[in-house]
C-alpha cells in the first residue's frame, strides 16, 4: 500500500476551507478530517493551502517551445519534456495539449503537428510524462486542407476535444483590423501592401471553405463523442450556429454580448487567465473579469502562461461575489466535467489524488508540491 498523509493544511474543497490533514492511499483521497496529526511520516504543510491539481483545457504552451525563437526549431521529444515540466510546476495535473489543424504548410505549427503528436503518444505510453496529458485539436475552418489532416487523428485515443476556429482577419478575434496589422507586422514584418494582401488572401478561403468544413468538423465530433468547442464567438449569430451544432463549450468570447448569448445557450464560458492576470484582453476583446463580474465565466485556461491559470483564479477570489473555492472551481472541477472527466477536479474522498500545495504570496501563488494520482511529480 502506498501513502502519503498530508497535514496542517487549507484544504480547499468545493465549498468550504478547512484546516486538517488529506490522506492519500494508492492514488486515491481515503480521508480529509479536521485538525493536525502527529503520525510519523506526515508531511506538515505549515499552513499552506491544498487544492485538487489544477486542469487546462486549451493551452498553446507546446509551441514556444517548438519554436522558441524565430527560425529555431527545437527538437520535438525534448520541447515536449519542458513542456510537460513546466505545467507541472504550474500545478497543472490534467493538461489538453491544444494544437492546430489547417495551418499553412510551411508554418512551424504544421510541420509539427504529426511530430508532437507522435512524441506526446509515446510519452504517455511509456510513463515519461510529469502530468496526465489529453489532445485538444483546434481546427482553423478557412483552412482548404483541414479536413485531410484531422481525418488522421479522428481515433487517436488521447484525443478528447475539438474545436472550431476561423481567424480570417475583420470578424471574432481580429474584428479589430487595427489590433491584426499590429500583431502580423510584430510578427511578420510585413509592408501595408502585403498585410492587405493577406487579408485579402484569407478572406477568399473564408468564401470558400469555411462553411463546408466547419459542418464536417462538427459531424466528425458527433460520430465520435467528442466534446466540441467554438473559439472567439462575436456575435448573437456565431452562438447561436454553435448551439446548432452542439457546442457546449464557448472558448474565449470576444464580446459580452456573445458571452450573454453563450450563457443563454446553456454553453460553458471559457475565457483566458493571462486576460485576468495583465487586466485585460491583448486583442482587445471583453475583458475576463467583467464576464466574471456579470456572472458569466465558468472556466479559465493559461493558454499561452502556464502559472497565469493559478495566479488568475486567485485574483477572481478578490472579486465581489466570488470565493476561493468558486475561484477555484472554474480551474479544476468544472473543466474536469465538461471532457466527462468525474474522477478529478475536486478533493474528495474516492477521487483521483491529484493534489497540489500552495503557498499564497503577496505578488502570486507559489507552487510547492504536486502530486499525480497519489505521486509526487513536483
Amino acid at each position: 500500500m502506498s501513502q502519503q498523509i498530508l497535514t496542517n493544511a487549507r484544504i480547499v474543497l468545493a465549498d468550504d476551507i478547512l484546516h486538517g490533514t488529506l490522506r492519500l492511499v494508492d492514488g486515491r483521497i481515503v480521508d480529509l478530517s479536521h485538525g493536525v496529526t502527529a503520525v510519523p511520516g506526515a508531511e506538515d504543510c505549515d499552513g499552506d493551502y491544498l487544492m485538487p491539481g489544477l486542469v487546462e483545457l486549451h493551452t498553446d504552451n507546446l509551441e514556444k517551445h517548438l519554436g522558441p525563437r524565430p527560425g529555431v526549431a527545437w527538437p520535438v521529444h525534448s520541447a515536449l519534456t519542458i513542456h510537460d515540466a513546466q505545467v507541472a510546476s504550474a500545478g497543472i495535473t490534467t493538461v489538453f495539449d491544444a494544437l492546430c489543424i489547417g495551418e499553412d504548410r510551411n508554418s512551424l505549427r504544421a510541420t509539427t503537428l504529426a511530430p508532437s503528436i507522435d512524441a506526446l503518444r509515446h510519452a504517455v505510453a511509456q510513463g515519461h510524462t510529469r502530468v496526465d496529458h489529453w489532445l485538444h485539436l483546434r481546427c482553423e475552418v478557412s483552412s482548404p486542407d483541414v479536413l485531410e489532416q484531422l481525418e488522421r487523428y479522428l481515433d487517436e485515443p488521447l484525443l478528447k476535444l475539438l474545436s472550431v476556429m476561423d481567424h480570417t482577419p475583420g470578424q471574432r478575434q481580429w474584428m479589430d483590423l487595427e489590433k491584426y496589422r499590429v500583431y502580423s507586422q510584430k510578427h511578420e514584418h510585413w509592408s501595408d501592401e502585403r498585410l492587405a494582401q493577406d487579408v485579402a488572401e484569407r478572406r477568399v478561403l473564408q468564401e470558400t471553405h469555411a462553411q463546408r468544413n466547419r459542418r464536417a468538423v462538427v459531424r466528425l465530433a458527433q460520430e465520435r463523442g467528442l466534446a466540441l468547442a467554438s473559439h472567439d464567438d462575436t456575435t448573437v449569430e456565431h452562438v447561436a450556429e454553435g448551439a446548432v451544432d452542439g457546442v457546449t463549450v464557448s472558448e474565449f468570447p470576444t464580446t459580452l454580448l456573445a458571452a450573454q448569448a453563450a450563457r443563454t445557450a446553456a454553453q460553458a464560458i471559457v475565457m483566458g487567465a493571462p486576460n485576468v492576470v495583465r487586466g485585460g484582453s491583448h486583442s482587445g476583446n471583453v475583458a475576463a473579469t467583467e464576464l466574471a463580474r456579470a456572472g458569466l465565466l465558468d472556466v479559465l485556461s493559461s493558454d499561452y502562461v502556464p502559472a497565469s491559470l493559478l495566479h488568475a483564479a486567485f485574483m477572481l477570489a478578490d472579486e465581489p461575489g466570488w470565493s476561493l473555492p468558486r475561484a477555484l472551481a472554474t480551474v479544476t472541477r468544472t473543466p474536469a466535467r465538461l471532457v466527462g472527466m468525474d474522477d478529478r477536479g475536486e478533493l474528495a474522498p474516492g477521487l483521483r489524488a491529484d493534489v497540489i500545495r500552495v503557498r499564497a504570496t503577496p505578488h502570486t501563488p507559489l507552487v510547492r508540491g504536486v502530486w499525480r494520482a497519489g505521486q509526487r511529480v513536483g
